[in-house]
């Protein structure tokens, strides 16, 4: 279960846009924007202090105690949407959500397989997938899953794991269609066959042979008969 709570002390920001934006991310400022009861407030965030927020043991789905400088009531809130540099994988804008922990709130969650090496369909050279790595849930805002963890080291050949196989967890509901949602599947590797030539070519070949032969022998016909009249001219 998530259940870790982090303070978080950001500052209200003013001025706005891309310039401004880059100038505070130099200085390791991340900007965002907290969703709150009141309305949306911009501020920025010491990308240290966010990082060490976003990297216990809940991740991504922490609870943040975020405090405006120069205010003492906590906003607790949750990560709504994030950007990462796509080169240097660091956060570069976060909104956050201001929400009450007594009402529970939807969440999507990754899934994890575990035991795939130990799965009898795998030993015997089975391909294992997993068409749906996350999962939509719905909890109190301290006990979302940072993560679920399937065990499929029992598969065997041909099988599927579907969400309703997968053990219930206290406080949380699964949102997503128990039965068509397929956790992963364990399916033989795809055997590789060369194409065969298709049908009528060799006798087609053949045709093309027999019809150059005969043009040839037509060929060779008007030569003959062309020196039978140069013999007869001689002979007169």
């Amino acid at each position: 279960m998530a259940g870790d709570r982090f303070r978080l002390e950001v500052q209200e920001r003013e001025r706005l846009g891309s310039p401004e934006s880059r100038r505070l991310r130099k200085q390791g400022l991340v900007p965002g924007v907290l969703y709150g009861k009141t309305g949306a407030k911009a501020f920025v965030v010491k990308e240290r202090d966010l990082r060490a927020a976003l990297t216990g043991s809940s991740g991504l789905h922490a609870v943040l105690d975020v405090v405006l400088k120069g205010q003492t009531t906590p906003h607790s809130s949750i990560m709504k949407e994030y950007q990462r540099d796509p080169i240097r994988g660091h956060v570069r804008h976060i909104d956050l959500l201001e929400v009450r922990l007594d009402v529970a709130i939807q969440a999507t969650v990754n899934v994890h397989l575990h035991g795939g090496e130990d799965a009898p369909g795998v030993k015997e050279g089975g391909v294992l997938s997993q068409p749906n790595s996350t999962l939509n849930v719905e909890a109190l805002p301290m006990e979302v899953p940072e993560s679920i963890e399937a065990d499929v080291s029992h598969m065997e050949m041909g099988d599927a794991l579907r969400l309703e196989d997968i053990p219930r967890l206290e406080g949380v509901t699964f949102l997503d269609d128990p039965h068509e949602t397929v956790i992963a599947t364990v399916s033989a590797p795809i055997a590789e066959v060369e194409p065969e030539p298709e049908e009528g070519e060799e006798g087609l070949e053949g045709v093309v042979a027999e019809a150059g032969e005969g043009e040839a022998a037509e060929g060779e016909a008007p030569e003959g008969d062309s020196g039978s009249e140069s013999g007869s001219n001689s002979k007169d």
